[in-house]
């Protein structure tokens, strides 16, 4: 066999690249022997011999031999050796060139060729894009849709293109939504219907192509897909219903898409998705809450689903899953009915509904996910709900484990809301027993320490909510405001550049608050705010200057 190779490729460089004659058609097909054989070694003889660079000119002339070369690069190519002399020997323009040839065999030659080529590299797949390969292999698709061999071949394509941003304009540009859900449409087999989605998953991340994936009728596919998968227990059909699913899920995550299919709460798809939630396939119920995050992505149709009754839907799926539940599950159902209590006019509605108490049974979840998304449907829940805040803010169950995960270092997500959530239900219920409760289980601390947070919108509240415990119960709080240094934290506060003028506003109000407190007082006076203060009065906010005079006048009078 290496002899003949030997000799196949000696002659092949002596013949001139545009015969067809018969004695390169015999070396060509003698090259595809050996590397049948041994591609490894065939390769490096071949790589050898110099015999690359005659390729450009055998592509250049089509005739018979053609298919025959370009099957050769591609096995050529299968070696990761071989693909940088590939491209230095300039055979990918002349490849791409070939994808506009009528013939069904080179055109697959070639695919395979350029795919084995621009394998795992990035920047030869994004090569492959600015010379405009996509518009080229979509309108492949849609004319040979009867091969299937070609068919996969484009769809192996897609699939690794579709991974590079630089792709996805391109994509959406052609007609491919339209020609995918038409392939689609004609599979049976599991195999083919598995390829297709890996072409539509990464795809569908793009929001103009989510729409035209919408408009293209992909969703009735997906509908249907569940609809044949839902009671099987075969491992291939439980994939497929979690990959339809999933991307079901995905399209709405675009809003136009989504507002398309919502269709002002009558659409079928809609009502198709809602269906899943009380399903008893755990997937679904998943796919099915997510879903209805999704759809309540704005204030219409928050204020519709809860006016339609999908609440109590929710409350039944979270009841399903108390114990021992799907944290998936429970946490996409609580995202969902964040998401609802988002509008004002849904708070008292969902509050009567008995959203509280259900959420309140997950208090003693181990889970980050589920507890950060608690402690954000409570916080929504009793936004401007003084009543609620109230209940909830004398539950010691409910405070103890909000102070508990205050200190929960290692999540951010939940530590962040749990103080938020404390100082919203002192801030909603300006109640003297709330704020008793928030002192007694050990929060002030925790208040003080969010007065430094990062986050403006979190020191804000924070010093709203230490106003009032100074406001509403000053003596019970005067030990722990001492032995978290509350007087330093403010004086940090008003002298920090940085300090938006909200900040310097409320700081003030708080230190007008402790004056009060004999201890409070006298480290007021020891560390001279009276002179931090007469600085604040010429500051460019108004409202700063105004409140700097006063708290100068109040610190006067009580020095």
């Amino acid at each position: 066999m290496a002899d003949n190779l030997s000799e196949a490729l000696k002659t092949l460089k002596l013949s001139s690249a545009d015969s067809a004659s018969d004695s390169v058609e015999s070396c060509l097909d003698c090259l595809l022997k050996a590397l049948a054989h041994n591609n490894v070694e065939a390769s490096e003889k071949i790589q050898e011999m110099g015999v690359l660079p005659m390729m450009p000119s055998l592509l250049a002339t089509q005739n018979s031999c053609t298919p025959k070369v370009a099957n050769i690069i591609a096995e050529l190519a299968k070696n990761e050796f071989m693909r940088s002399p590939c491209v230095e020997a300039g055979l990918i323009p002349p490849l791409v060139q070939l994808l506009n040839c009528k013939d069904q065999e080179v055109l697959l030659q070639t695919g395979r060729a350029l795919g084995n080529i621009c394998y795992d590299s990035h920047t030869l797949q994004a090569q492959l894009i600015s010379m405009g390969v996509i518009p080229t292999l979509v309108k492949l698709l849609g004319v040979h849709a009867q091969n299937t061999a070609l068919t996969e071949m484009c769809l192996i394509a897609f699939g690794n293109l579709a991974e590079l941003e630089s792709s996805k304009e391109q994509f959406a540009s052609t007609n491919i939504a339209e020609e995918l859900v038409r392939l689609f449409r004609k599979q049976v087999e599991h195999e083919k219907k598995e390829m297709i989605f890996e072409v539509l998953a990464p795809l569908a991340e793009n929001d103009a192509i989510k729409l035209q994936l919408v408009e293209a009728g992909l969703v009735e596919c997906l509908l249907d897909v569940v609809g044949q998968t839902v009671d099987s227990d075969r491992e291939e059909d439980v994939a497929q219903l979690k990959t339809a699913s999933d991307l079901m899920v995905l399209l709405l995550l675009g809003d136009e898409s989504m507002q398309k299919l919502f269709e002002g709460g009558k659409g079928s798809v809609f009502q198709r998705v809602l269906s899943w939630v009380p399903s008893n396939n755990h997937q679904l119920q998943l796919a099915g809450a997510l879903a209805i995050a999704n759809f309540a992505r704005n204030d219409g149709n928050c204020i519709h689903m809860v006016d339609t009754g999908i609440v109590q839907m929710l409350l039944e799926l979270l009841d399903r899953h108390v114990e021992e539940g799907n944290v998936t599950v429970q946490h996409a159902a609580l995202s969902a009915l964040r998401n609802l209590a988002i509008p004002v006019v849904n708070k008292s509605k969902m509050l009567s509904a008995g959203v509280a108490d259900v959420v309140l049974k997950f208090l003693q979840s181990e889970m980050p996910p589920v507890q950060f998304k608690l402690l954000g449907t409570l916080r929504m829940l009793i936004d401007t709900q003084a009543d609620a805040a109230d209940q909830l803010g004398t539950n010691r169950k409910l405070v103890e484990r909000l102070v508990e995960w205050c200190e929960a270092k290692d999540h951010a997500g939940v530590m962040g809301e749990s103080n938020r959530l404390l100082s919203a239900l002192i801030r909603h219920s300006k109640s003297k027993e709330v704020v008793r409760t928030v002192i007694q289980c050990g929060g002030v601390k925790h208040l003080v320490t969010m007065a430094t947070s990062e986050h403006m919108i979190m020191q804000n509240e924070a010093l709203v909510a230490l106003g009032l415990i100074a406001a509403l119960d000053l003596d019970s709080a005067e030990k722990d405001f001492v032995g978290a240094t509350l007087v330093q934290v403010l004086h940090k506060l008003l002298t920090e550049e940085k300090s938006a003028p909200e900040i310097k506003y409320n700081s003030m109000i708080l230190i007008c608050s402790v004056m009060g407190s004999e201890p409070l007082h006298k480290e007021v006076q020891s560390l001279a705010f009276i002179d931090v203060v007469s600085k604040l009065r010429s500051h460019e906010n108004k409202t700063v200057a105004h409140q700097a005079s006063l708290t100068e006048q109040r610190l006067t009078a009580q020095s």
